[in-house]
Parts: C-alpha cells; structure tokens; sequence
C-alpha cells in the first residue's frame, strides 16, 4: 500500500485537483472501490457538479495511464535516438523511467497497477504501447550483445526483470526517505548492470 505521496506540479486548476484527490483515493482504495460520489464528496462537491469536470472516473484512469505511458516511450525514444554506448542508454532509461514514476506517486501507482481496469479498447490501445516501450530495453540490451558488453541472455526475461524492478519502487518510495529518485535510479543500474555485463567490461 502507498503510504506516502508528493504531488508534482503544483495543481492549479479545479479539474487537477479534482485528479489529484482521485489518483489518491484510487491508491488507498482501488480504483474499483473508488466511486464518483466518493470523489465528489472529497472534493466537497455535489456529484452532478462533479460530472461538470470529469465524465466518469476511467477518464481520470485512462487521462494518466497514457499520459504517463507516453512521457516514458518519449523518454525512451530520445534515448535510443542519440548514440550512446548501452551502458549510459540504460543509466538514462533506468533514470528517466524512476523520475516519472516518482513526480507524483499517486499516479505512479495507478498507472502500474489499475491499468488493468480500462476498458477494453483502451486496455489494448495501452498494452500496445508497453509493448513498445519493452521492445526500446530489448534495442538497448541488443546494442549491448552485440558490442560485447552485456553477455548474451534471453532479453524478453530481462527487460520483463528489469521493469519489474523499476515499478516495484512505486511500493516503497517516500519524498522524504532516505534516498532521492536520482540515487534510486543509480542503485537500481548498478544492481540491473551487475547481471547483464560481461566479466571484462
């Protein structure tokens, strides 16, 4: 369970706070525990005035989980656009993927574990884009074979590993731990490197 959260940007309009307050609710509840007269009532609105501002809560769902979704694939994109040996791509994978799921945490974890509930077209449209996004770590662990840096492995089982590692952050991750995203990111390449790299590397 979350247990704690930081909301990043500041919200500033009545329809991002209403976002905001339903992200939390979704974290502490799920979101098919969380209603729109839950939501409204925490907004301190009246549920019709709610729909005013948010047509039905997969909205608020669908809203992050492709937002989110495409500021990694982005992220990934550029990555893999700029030559880079495999080590820095996957540092800045590694970097870029902890930075988005830890702005706001309260999204960080309903897009890594309520996706599931959208519905079906959007649940498609949304695994696609994972896919995509796999398919970037397994051209970065490619490039690693094939200059001989990483030793040969199955890459679906290791990217599948690897972003399995870096979501499980959104489960223990506090703005006021102990270790900031950047020094998370560092630790989690160093122990994802310690099983990909060769020997003489």
């Amino acid at each position: 369970m979350l247990v704690s959260s930081k909301i990043s940007p500041k919200t500033t309009t009545r329809k991002a706070q209403i976002i905001d307050t339903s992200l939390e609710m979704m974290c502490r509840m799920g979101y098919q525990g969380t209603s729109m007269r839950d939501i409204a009532s925490a907004v301190n609105m009246e549920a019709a005035s709610l729909y005013n501002h948010i047509s039905a809560k997969e909205v608020i769902l669908s809203e992050t989980c492709f937002q989110m979704a495409e500021r990694l694939l982005q992220g990934l994109a550029e990555v893999n656009d700029i030559y880079f040996n495999p080590i820095e791509k996957l540092s800045l994978a590694v970097k870029n993927h902890v930075k988005i799921l830890t702005e706001n945490t309260f999204a960080g974890w309903v897009f890594v574990h309520e996706w599931r509930h959208l519905s079906e077209a959007n649940r498609n449209r949304f695994v696609a884009l994972r896919d995509e996004y796999e398919k970037g770590f397994t051209t970065i662990l490619k490039q690693g074979e094939d200059e001989g840096v990483f030793q040969d492995v199955n890459n679906k089982f290791a990217v599948l590993t690897i972003l399995a590692s870096l979501n499980w952050v959104v489960e223990w991750y506090k703005p006021k731990g102990g270790m900031t995203p950047e020094q998370i990111a560092e630790k989690l390449t160093e122990f994802i490197l310690s099983g990909l790299k060769k020997e003489n590397n």
